[in-house]
């Protein structure tokens, strides 16, 4: 099983691992775009101007051509740990068992703007990339989703397991994942007190980050989309297959008004 995660605008600084090494990375077959991709941020850093606007950096966040430019020298951690915000909240790797922890070292890879697929463990620099950042305001430079996507697609045609695709669309992009049994994404919906059901926007990401936290701490490598849906289903987790024949996951959440603690406290008790 592989479970694909978006990485994060927001990164913890710092580290304690040895300067980025290529050659340590999950997906071995990325380095040659991993190079390339590092070579264009390290050059447009070079003009601190040229990369906020390339970036569409705001004037308190320049700080991040720092980082960049840094990317080859500054300490290290693992991925799982570097990415902060909402999903990441609430995936809560910091507070994960020993064994789940290396449970998604060998499971879960988050899809890197900057160095492609990572594996949860692998350890990477701060770094400021997103899926539509430009590596260059030249006319005709290729765009991240043309450098990406043939290389991490037929990465994923390689993994002839189960793949759940949680990633946002920009990113599922970069590398689109293989259209056959057992590879799905997953879609958030929300329903509500009258039984309707919507997409679910503001809690996306955190129903997604409680999701694989749930995953990784069963510790189960299902191998057919049957296996993890009976395990949904036994764990109370309303996860079906769509009818429409897209092959996508809809995992579908109750809508709760308030704050986000109380969306993961819903989630947590029907998980229990």
């Amino acid at each position: 099983m592989l479970i694909l995660l978006p990485p994060s605008e927001t990164k913890r600084d710092g580290g304690s691992g040895a300067p980025l090494d290529l050659d340590a990375l999950s997906f071995p077959a990325l380095a040659p775009v991993r190079r390339e991709i590092i070579d264009a941020v390290l050059a447009l850093s070079a003009d601190r101007d040229t990369a906020v606007r390339a970036l569409k950096l705001g004037p308190k966040q320049a700080g991040e051509v720092d980082r960049n430019r840094a990317i080859l020298t500054s300490p290290t951690m693992p991925a799982l740990h570097r990415y902060t915000g909402v999903l990441y909240d609430a995936l809560s790797p910091e507070t994960l068992s020993p064994e789940a922890e290396r449970f998604a070292a060998s499971t879960v890879a988050v899809k890197s703007a900057l160095l492609g697929f990572v594996g949860a463990a692998d350890l990477i620099p701060a770094y400021r990339l997103s899926f539509d950042s430009r590596l260059s305001l030249e006319r005709g430079v290729p765009s991240l989703k043309k450098r990406w996507a043939p290389a991490s697609g037929a990465a994923l045609q390689e993994h002839g397991g189960l793949i759940l695709d949680l990633r946002s669309e920009g990113y599922a992009a970069l590398g689109p994942i293989p259209r056959r049994d057992g590879a799905h994404y997953v879609r958030v919906l929300a329903r509500d007190e009258s039984g309707n059901v919507r997409a679910l926007n503001h809690f996306n990401k955190q129903a997604k980050g409680l999701l694989t936290r749930a995953l990784v701490e069963a510790g189960v490598d299902f191998a057919t989309t049957a296996e993890l849906l009976d395990w949904a289903a036994s764990e109370r987790y309303e996860l079906t297959e769509t009818t429409d024949g897209s092959g996508d996951l809809e995992l579908v959440v109750p809508e709760v008004a308030g704050s986000p603690g109380k969306l993961m406290a819903v989630l947590r008790t029907a998980g229990a």
